[in-house]
This record gives C-alpha cells, sequence and structure tokens, in this order.
C-alpha cells in the first residue's frame, strides 16, 4: 500500500502467483484492453525470463450489470453473448502475442464459493441483507481507502458510488443483487440473485491462489472502487490479514492529452487495431513505454477512416529487427549455433543487461534500447565484416541472433519467423497504399526479361517506375523481391 517500488520477495521461492482483471464481456475487445493485457503479459515472461515459474489467473467477467443491459438492448442471451465476446478477446489478444492465462475462471463458474464468502462476511458482520440484496458495510474496514489514498469521509454519493436509499452508507456496495425478471440468476440463503460486481474477484483468487498471494495487477481505472472493494471483502471474509502482498496498476491510453472514452468517440476495437498494422506493432508500441505510464497514441483522421501514425512508426522500426534477423538467418542459419568461442565485444551482453533491465520494475523501454543496440551491431558486422575473423564474425551474428530472439520474447516481440512478417506486413502496406500487385509483378518479369536480354538501361528504368508506384526492389542472392516504401 505504499504506492511505491519495492523489492520483491515470492510467497513460496522460485513460484509466483499472479491476478489479473480480465474483461468484463459485453462488447468487443479495444485498444485499452489490449493495452493493459499486453502490459501485464510481460511482465509474466519477464518473470519467466529472469527465472521464476509464474501461475498467471485472468478471469472473465461473464455475468454483470453491463452484460444484462448489452443483451437485453441487442435481443440476446446474455450468458450466450458474453461466451462469445470471451473467445473473441482470446482470439484478438492472440493476435499480440499474449499468452493464454494458466487458469481463466469465469463469474458463473464460482456462484457456490461466491455465496460462502458472502456468508462469513455476514457472520463477521462485515455485510447486512436488505430485501434479498447483501452488502459490504464499508465502515467496518478501518483500513478501506488504503491502496486508493481515498478516505471515507471524502466519499459523497454519486460519485462513483451507487445512490441506494436502503443501504446504511452511500459507499457500501453490494455483494449479492436480488432477481429482477428476465435476469439469469442463481439461488443462494438470500433468494434467487446474482453476484456483485467486486466479490468475484475475492471468490477467485482464493480459490486458485489462496487467501494470499503475491501480485495483483489491473488498469489504474480498477484502483477504486473495483480493489479496494475486494481488499475489504477477502481481508473482512479471511481475516485482517494481507490479500495481495504486491499491487501493480498499468497507466491510461491518451489521445492528444485525453483518456479513451467511448463519448470521445476515441475508442478503437482490437481487431482494427490488428488489421491495420498488425498485432505485433501494438505489443511493440506498448513494451516502448513503461508498464505504469501515460501512453499517448497517436490517430489520424484520413478520407475513409484513421491512420494510426505511431503504430505505423512501431511498425517500421519493427520490421528492422525481422530484416536484421533475416539477414543473420541467411549467413548462419535460424538458430545457428553459436558454439564456443570469442566474440566480438557486445554480441553476448543483451541477455544479462536485459535481465537487469526486467528486474528493475520491468522496464521494457530499455531492453527495447538495448535490442536496438545490439542491431546495429549485428548490421555492422553484416555489412562491414572486413578485418574480423571469419569464425568469430560468424559465431557473433549466431550468438546476437540467439539472444535478440530469447530478450524478445521475454517482452513478447520477435516470435515470427523474419519471412513470415516482412510478407504479412508487406500485404497490409499493399491495401494501406493501394498498390496494384498484378502490375508490379509484371514490371518485375519485364525487368528480369530485360536484364536477359543485357538491355539494362530499360531495367534501370523499371526500377525507377517501381519507385514512383511506392516500390522498391530488393534483389537478394535468392532472387528479386520487392517491398512497399513507407
Amino acid at each position: 500500500m505504499r504506492r511505491d517500488k519495492v523489492s520483491f520477495v515470492p510467497l513460496v521461492p522460485g513460484q509466483i502467483g499472479m491476478y489479473v482483471c480480465g474483461p468484463t464481456t459485453y462488447a468487443p475487445a479495444h485498444v485499452g484492453h489490449a493495452f493493459s493485457a499486453i502490459s501485464f503479459d510481460t511482465v509474466r515472461r519477464s518473470l519467466k525470463f529472469l527465472g521464476w515459474d509464474v501461475k498467471y489467473v485472468r478471469n472473465v467477467t461473464d455475468i454483470d450489470d453491463k452484460i444484462i443491459k448489452r443483451a437485453h438492448e441487442t435481443n440476446q442471451d446474455p450468458l450466450a453473448m458474453s461466451a462469445r465476446f470471451a473467445a473473441e478477446y482470446n482470439r484478438d489478444m492472440a493476435r499480440f502475442n499474449v499468452l493464454p492465462p494458466t487458469i481463466e475462471p469465469k463469474v458463473t463458474e464460482h456462484i457456490a464459493e461466491i455465496i460462502q464468502i458472502v456468508e462469513r462476511l455476514i457472520a463477521n458482520g462485515k455485510a447486512y441483507v436488505v430485501e434479498g440484496d447483501v452488502y459490504y458495510e464499508v465502515s467496518t474496514f478501518p483500513p478501506y481507502g488504503r491502496l486508493s489514498g481515498k478516505h471515507l469521509e471524502d466519499l459523497r454519493a454519486g460519485e462513483r458510488i451507487a445512490i441506494d436509499e436502503r443501504k446504511r452508507s452511500p459507499p457500501d456496495f453490494a455483494l449479492w443483487k436480488s432477481a429482477k425478471p428476465g435476469e439469469p440468476s442463481w439461488d443462494s440463503p438470500w433468494g434467487k440473485g446474482r453476484p456483485g460486481w467486486h466479490i468475484e474477484c475475492s471468490a477467485m483468487t482464493v480459490k486458485h491462489l489462496g487467501p494470499t498471494f503475491d501480485l495483483h495487477a489491473g488498469g489504474q481505472d480498477l484502483i477504486f472502487p473495483h480493489h479496494e472493494n475486494e481488499i475489504a471483502q477477502s481481508q473482512g471474509a479471511d481475516g485482517e490479514g494481507t490479500f495481495a502482498r504486491y499491487w501493480m496498476h498499468n497507466g491510461f491510453l491518451n489521445f492528444a492529452g485525453e483518456k479513451m472514452s467511448k463519448s470521445l468517440g476515441n475508442v478503437f476495437n482490437a481487431d482494427q487495431i490488428a488489421d491495420a498494422v498488425g498485432g505485433e506493432a501494438l505489443r511493440f508500441f506498448c513494451v516502448q513505454h513503461r508498464y505504469s505510464s501515460p501512453v499517448e497514441f497517436d490517430v489520424e483522421t484520413v478520407e475513409g477512416g484513421v491512420r494510426f501514425r505511431s503504430l505505423e512508426e512501431a511498425d517500421r522500426r519493427l520490421s528492422k529487427f525481422y530484416k536484421t534477423l533475416q539477414r543473420i538467418d541467411l549467413l548462419v542459419g535460424q538458430g545457428g549455433d553459436a558454439g564456443e568461442g570469442a566474440v566480438v565485444p557486445g554480441a553476448d551482453t543483451l541477455i544479462p543487461r536485459s535481465r537487469e533491465a526486467l528486474a528493475d520494475d520491468f522496464n521494457s523501454p530499455v531492453v527495447i534500447a538495448l535490442l536496438g543496440e545490439t542491431m546495429k551491431l549485428a548490421n555492422q558486422l553484416l555489412d562491414e565484416g572486413k578485418g574480423i575473423d571469419k569464425q568469430v564474425r560468424r559465431r557473433s551474428l549466431a550468438r546476437i541472433g540467439r539472444e535478440l530472439r530469447l530478450v524478445g520474447e521475454a517482452v513478447g516481440i520477435l516470435l515470427a519467423a523474419p519471412q513470415t512478417y516482412l510478407t504479412e506486413r508487406r500485404e497490409r502496406l499493399v491495401r494501406t497504399n493501394k498498390i496494384e500487385v498484378a502490375a508490379v509483378q509484371g514490371k518485375l518479369a519485364e525487368r528480369t526479361a530485360a536484364r536477359a536480354a543485357k538491355d539494362f538501361a530499360r531495367a534501370d528504368a523499371i526500377r525507377v517506375e517501381l519507385t514512383a508506384m511506392g516500390v522498391e526492389l530488393l534483389d537478394t542472392p535468392a532472387g528479386t523481391d520487392w517491398q512497399v516504401i513507407d
């Protein structure tokens, strides 16, 4: 609760229990969901890279007010609609190299555990029943507000607190809601009903990680009231001891200084982002920033839609890494054995320096800078290998290729085969720039014929024509290829 960086010591040496608040599945995932998922997936990957075994629990809220409201508006079954959006969420997050959780609990699968916690809270004098609803009495938990820095006397009805005259005090919040006609409901000691929003996470954490666990993560917008209420519930039910030992919150994603908001019209769906610039470009963009920092997201309105300029730049930079890996693979083979022996200075320092950065509050921007330094060294060796022993050069490049991939995996990038990434990127740029592939291929065939006829003037003229079309030729040992100029 210190709201500061502290040394991390897990409950069990070598093992970490981590809980992340997942999606409420009433609409497609948007870029804000992706930023949070990428942030904590990077933490998870980093912990693994640093040698820990991580049990990663990310929940799905598959029943709540928003889900019921959306289902009613669209004439759908709430649970079926929620299941569809949950599947779409996982599909979208996979496009951003987000690993599936170790356990993905759903609210509707934990009704019994939720009821048990509510019963304990009532027995402990922390909760009360009103006409089939159950409320947590916040005044019975003196530490309330420590996580968010809020004080009970400052909380007023209507300020992120639901107004209900039946409550003993405005800050009190619902643990169990009595059933309304047409809503999904479950039997309980207080009649048919369903869980309130906050109680689900208390039930899921204790079932899958125990009453005390290592890391709890989520967006900054969840600190109050959601995470504050989780603490009150969990400690109120199981004693006044520790709930989560460490808390992590990702920063807000902003557009021109404004927080992402549906009312401002700056919400972009995850699949829209992935289709436009590729999932890994968003991933690369995200890990260039600290997980806890606010991030500015540049979007430009153009004829017929929008352009994600910051992501296009991330994609452009990421492509340089893949081109470097492709060149290394052509020389030493993918996963080429570096073997034992000397390497050039800097060819074997990426992993230890990245470990140091990630051990310092998961400083992924430093890791990206280190990857850039190593890529630069690789290209120097590829371009200017003169004066270096051939075996040392080859060994150094093999080591760099291996370390680029290992460190890339620690932050969730450089996981694809270079040719796969570069081909998919070219296809995206072709669509964006409206390039006629058939026309390009025709020019390539004409150029090949001109070169065969030793008509090099015509071959050069065709290169100029292709450049005017937005296409750059690449003459490689394997033949002529092309890429879109961007």
